[in-house]
């Protein structure tokens, strides 16, 4: 599963958490790497390139979580 896919089943109306918030700003973004399952990758997009901010340190955290998926 990728990154992206994990997300997706995040996704809420209201922001319950991390993980929901991450998730519905990504999925208004059309140019996050939606195949990748690569963390340096992703992180990097979020850094550099993402049109939204959202901590790293935040977003480690529900990284490691889709590990444990």
């Amino acid at each position: 599963m990728t990154f992206y896919n994990y997300l997706m089943r995040h996704r809420a109306p209201v922001e319950k958490d991390d993980a929901t918030r991450l998730a519905n700003l990504v999925f208004q973004d059309p140019l996050f790497p939606k195949q990748s399952k690569d963390f340096d990758e992703i992180s990097t997009y979020l850094e550099t390139e993402a049109p939204f901010y959202f901590n790293l340190t935040l977003f480690e955290n529900v990284w490691l979580s889709y590990l444990e998926a």
